[in-house]
């Protein structure tokens, strides 16, 4: 082979790219997006309240917010602990219910064309209507509080993971069958690995709105909770108080959605190698 010919062959080979420098310019660019989004929305933000004819009743500015707010941490925290307690409960109530519910579904289908549309139909009402009626049948405890948030939470996780499990290979479940595989045998072997990925994507679509269901129940009968605290505070006219609450709301919200990422990797780990790949 010449010289000249050598050349040119090495200057038509493509370029040879590191997919971990690939990988880490990537989460750089999403920490560092939303990061610099942020801090522009405060400055801009900041300088509205500093400058602008505005009352800080009406628009406090983020850093007497921030500043009030860890004034204030201790009763912020106690209600914050309030709302996560009710939060987390109200989760695992609804994670247990959807999964339940929708191998049931899975399963027989009779079943399934009565009860989704009696799902789909209860997911309607709103949560402000259901509360009262909770607080009327149930009481002041925690309990219905806890049963209401998983209810409003049930329907987005249960048609993901019913969806998942229908989406298992056919061929591969006859395949099974075949070989003596019972019935329960392909559900747990072919269909909970294939509906895995839909239960994550239901649930990083309920920690979306959880927090805010939770705020919501305590509207009636709680005695403390980031929904009581906004509300006092919202009445005694200190607006930064409640934007110091609305804050941690966001942060809680934040964390419970990241939480499914880690949950996704514990035990999806071959889709984040598949999802890492197509980048």
């Amino acid at each position: 082979m010449t010289t000249a010919h050598a050349r040119r062959s090495t200057a038509a080979r493509p370029a040879r790219v590191n997919p971990r420098r690939n990988s880490g310019r990537q989460t750089a660019f999403r920490i560092l997006a939303p990061t610099a989004a942020l801090i522009a929305l405060f400055a801009v933000w900041q300088a509205a309240a500093t400058w602008g004819d505005t009352a800080a009743t009406i628009l406090p500015s983020p850093l007497r917010v921030v500043t009030n707010g860890w004034g204030d941490r201790e009763n912020i925290a106690e209600a914050a602990a309030a709302t996560l307690q009710i939060t987390v409960l109200g989760l695992v109530v609804a994670i247990l219910a959807a999964v339940t519910i929708a191998s049931l579904l899975s399963f027989i289908a009779p079943l399934r064309m009565t009860l989704l549309p009696l799902l789909i139909g209860a997911q309607s009402v709103p949560i402000i209507v259901l509360a009262p009626l909770f607080v009327i049948w149930f009481g002041f405890d925690a309990g219905p509080k806890i049963a209401l948030v998983g209810i409003v939470s049930l329907l987005p996780l249960t048609l993901s993971t019913l969806q998942g499990l229908q989406s298992a290979d056919p061929d591969a479940a006859i395949l099974l069958r075949s070989m003596g595989a019972s019935r329960w045998k392909v559900f747990v072997t072919l269909r909970v690995p294939s509906a895995l990925p839909y239960f994550i994507t239901g649930l990083r679509i309920m920690t979306s709105f959880i927090v805010v269901s939770a705020i919501f129940s305590e509207y009636v009968g709680a005695k403390t909770g980031l929904g009581i605290y906004m509300q006092t505070e919202k009445n005694l006219f200190r607006t930064d108080l409640v934007f110091a609450a609305v804050f941690v709301t966001i942060a809680i919200g934040l964390v419970l959605f990241a939480a499914t990422y880690a949950l996704e990797a514990l035990l999806l780990p071959w889709e984040r190698r598949r999802k890492a790949a197509q980048r």
